[in-house]
């Protein structure tokens, strides 16, 4: 496989060979360094072999054979006398890449960028193959790959586990005479396999392992998208060490993090959550199948805190004069794509002593817990499990903190602070027992580009979901609450099948948040149907305005999940800059389960849900997992003409909008809400056609209040008016005070503005591309399509004032529609 590729158009390569070697834990100790833009220190990986060697036959490896003709050896030269600089570098005809090693007491030849100078050359791995160890047969030294871009790497070491004082204790076999390579295998294949009780035990073991000293370096080599390590003798996977230390520093462009500044002006700096993940931040095994757990040391200067994935709320320590250390953990075994971090000046928000806390809304809502629970035990791999855990059961609010720049703190108390026990207490009601123990909710800095993103015990929240109303906060906490379920405690196993997590998220936030205004039922269905109706117009214009082949959500059918005999993959579409911006997978996986909860019935389809939760946490899927056994619980009569293989035909391995879905939305005649505001428009349409001088003769049409939702469906018709003139544009503003609204409402009336040429509110434009970065791209395109100068300028004006701290991507995005 090329591994030079085109980001505009590319898969994503998951290049980690996780059926050889699986990582079981991570320790990170870290250093934040805000004047030179770099994370720095080590990172120490315990594996257990894998065992998953299952001949698999996927497009991917199909491709690799076809690319690669070529078998490359590793040749080992003799230690070169003097440095040799930039071997790092691909040769631009054979593509190799070089192993580098400096022994002990040498002089540190790191080229600029970090990497060490080889000085033992090997020819290499050719960039056009995949990483094809055969050290299983015993014909060379294994290959460790991991998946790493953006990083320089400094040095790679074993870990002289045997050397921490009483690890003995975790050998149950007799001790071998002396310390080896078996010896120190055989610790860490005994501390990986501890049982979940003695969690404790162990992330104190791994702690002190990690701090043991090296017992050698090891040969590495990167390349853009790996790190390749091997010792030298060590054949098979079993001879290769189990633990391992590499000492890297992140690069400033690197893309899994983002160094920027928050709405005070402070520095900060957030992981991304983009498409190569955490790849930037620290060499892991990427595949969705590498379930590990991790413990994480942090260091910055003392004004700043450090939030992270992890189960406690870390209380920080004293370093040196003027840093402090940060340590968090978790126990529950998850990809490396779901850590986080973000480090900052947050201030903690503390509720009024007046208001509610959540100890006064911890009773909101009735526990069922009884309808939760079923005989057996969890079919996932042996942890702390809060699904055992009778307290954990029962409690329908977990501890949660908010943290915020300091200039949003009143909002974030008003609003943001409130929200989240009741958020939190729907969820419980819907869905059971809360996956993990305890929540943080950070307002992150304005050039995030997405409304939220959710990761193990930690939310980002967009400054833009707390202007206007708390409908926009409510809908996406609720939405990013869901997660918790859907996307990480039950993951998808293929991670082109996104729609397992974003689907199931965008369906339950309508559930969860009507749960949390405790509605009455006829209007939580009414204000839902609104809200799919809101869905089903985007959708179409989705579907109008991207590629075909972008729409599918399980392009891979049959293969879905497949990975070559060494378990790399790609992600199909997944580096395409298109594919960020698009929503089919939210949509077209929401309109999925909409369509089976309307066939089966609401109480059918939740008592099924939470039966499939406590089957599935702590595991990853594919849809078939979810389709076989939602179809084994349903009636027969239920479930008439409805097959897994239907459903993933029409629905998930096609692209347009589904048939199903087409036919729904034809024989579904508006809901009561969606009616008034046809209504309105009308009295809009009636009012922009009179003569200006008349209007005033006339008597004023009156206007009904409106929902949020609904002002978003009355601006979406008005848009489709081909002149609005002024008049009737300062009325829609002062009529439902449109500024003041919330950032969905507000997108709409820019939208509005533009395409009027509604001059007296441009700088309702700039402070919506300024304010609502992640939400901003489409403004762009319009203001340039329009073709008038004014507004091209006010486009310019307002992206060089934010090019510097928008998001990499968005700005790529930007750009491109500008220049």
């Amino acid at each position: 496989m090329n591994v030079t590729l085109d980001p505009s158009r590319d898969d994503l390569p998951l290049m980690a060979n996780t059926s050889r070697i699986l990582v079981k834990h991570y320790v990170l100790d870290l250093d934040v360094d805000f004047e030179s833009h770099i994370i720095e220190g080590t990172i120490v990986l315990f594996f257990e072999p894998g065992n998953r060697l299952k001949k698999q036959s996927s497009s991917f490896e199909e491709t690799c054979s076809s690319e690669s003709s070529e078998v490359h050896e590793f040749r080992i030269t003799e230690p070169c006398p003097t440095p040799v600089t930039n071997t790092r570098t691909f040769s631009s005809k054979a593509g190799y890449n070089d192993f580098a090693i400096c022994g002990k007491g040498k002089k540190d030849t790191s080229d600029k960028d970090g990497n060490h100078d080889n000085c033992e050359q090997a020819s290499g791995i050719s960039s056009s193959q995949c990483y094809c160890d055969t050290g299983h047969d015993g014909s060379e030294d294994f290959l460790l790959v991991l998946d790493c871009c953006d990083l320089s790497v400094l040095k790679v070491e074993e870990v002289d586990v045997a050397a921490v004082p009483g690890i003995e204790k975790f050998t149950r076999s007799p001790q071998l005479p002396v310390v080896s390579e078996e010896r120190r295998n055989q610790i860490v294949c005994e501390l990986v396999t501890l049982p979940a009780h003695r969690w404790r035990e162990q992330l104190d073991c791994y702690a002190r392992c990690s701090q043991a000293p090296g017992c050698g370096e090891l040969l590495f080599a990167t390349d853009a998208w790996s790190l390749q390590i091997r010792k030298t003798g060590a054949q098979t996977v079993t001879d290769f060490p189990h633990a391992i230390r590499i000492q890297y520093r992140t690069k400033p462009e690197g893309r899994s993090v983002s160094w920027t500044s928050d709405q005070n002006g402070r520095p900060c700096v957030y992981t991304m959550g983009s498409p190569i993940n955490n790849r930037a931040l620290f060499p892991c095994q990427e595949p969705p199948v590498a379930m590990s757990t991790w413990q994480a040391t942090v260091r910055a200067a003392a004004s700043f805190v450090v939030l992270m994935s992890g189960e406690n709320s870390a209380k920080p320590t004293q370093f040196q004069e003027g840093y402090l250390n940060w340590h968090y953990y978790v126990t529950m075994p998850m990809p490396a794509s779901t850590f986080t971090i973000a480090v900052g000046s947050w201030t903690e928000i503390q509720p009024e002593a007046c208001s509610s806390n959540t100890r006064a809304t911890e009773n909101i809502f009735p526990s069922c817990e009884d309808n939760f629970r079923w005989a057996g035990v969890c079919n996932h791999v042996e942890y702390p499990c809060r699904f055992q855990n009778v307290y954990a059961t029962t409690q329908n609010i977990i501890p949660h903190r908010v943290f915020s720049p300091l200039c949003l703190g009143d909002v974030c108390q008003e609003t943001l602070l409130q929200l989240i026990p009741h958020c939190l207490s729907a969820a419980h009601s819907i869905l059971g027992t809360h996956p993990f123990s305890r929540l943080d909710v950070l307002i992150v800095p304005a050039n995030f580009p997405s409304l939220g993103m959710a990761s193990p015990h930690l939310i980002f929240l967009s400054q833009s979901t707390l202007t206007g109303s708390n409908h926009l906060c409510g809908t996406r906490l609720c939405h990013e609450i869901a997660h918790a379920w859907f996307g990480l405690a039950i993951g998808a196993r293929d991670w082109t099948e996104e729609w397992l997590s974003e689907g199931f998220a965008t369906y339950l936030e309508d559930i969860f948040w009507a749960e949390a205004q405790q509605l009455a039922p006829g209007e939580a269905q009414e204000r839902q149907t609104l809200r799919a109706c809101l869905r089903w117009h985007r959708l179409q214009d989705e579907v109008q305005n991207s590629a075909e082949e972008m729409q599918v959500l399980r392009p891979n059918k049959e293969k879905t999940g497949h990975t070559t005999d060494l378990g790399a993959s790609v992600v199909k579409h997944g580096l395409n800059p298109e594919k960020a911006f698009l929503q089919v997978h939210y949509l077209k996986g929401y309109f999925l389960l909409r369509f089976l909860a309307k066939r089966f019935g609401d109480e059918t389809y939740f008592s099924f849900l939470r039966k499939f939760v406590h089957k599935f946490h702590g595991q990853l899927i594919l849809s078939q997992d979810f389709l076989q056994m939602l179809l084994e619980n349903i009636p027969e009569e239920k479930r008439l003409e409805l097959s897994v293989e239907n459903i993933l035909q029409d629905w998930l391995e096609s692209s347009g909008i589904p048939k199903p879905l087409q036919r729904e939305r034809q024989a579904r005649p508006e809901c009561g809400l969606s009616w008034q505001v046809s209504a309105e428009v009308t009295k809009w349409i009636r009012m922009n056609r009179r003569p200006k001088k008349r209007k005033r003769r006339q008597s004023q049409e009156v206007f009904e209040k409106l929902l949020p939702d609904q002002l978003v469906l009355l601006l979406e018709r008005l848009l489709e008016q081909k002149t609005l003139h002024p008049y009737t544009l300062q009325s829609l503003q002062q009529t439902y005070h449109l500024p003041e609204q919330d950032a969905e409402v507000r997108h709409r009336w820019c939208e509005l503005i533009v395409k009027h040429k509604y001059t007296r509110a441009y700088g309702q434009v700039e402070r919506f591309l300024q304010e609502d970065q992640g939400m901003g791209v489409y403004l762009y395109g319009e203001l340039m399509v329009s073709e008038d100068a004014r507004q091209q300028q006010l486009a310019h004006r307002c992206f060089q004032l934010t090019q510097e701290q928008m998001d990499r991507a968005l700005a790529q995005v930007v750009a491109e529609m500008l220049f």
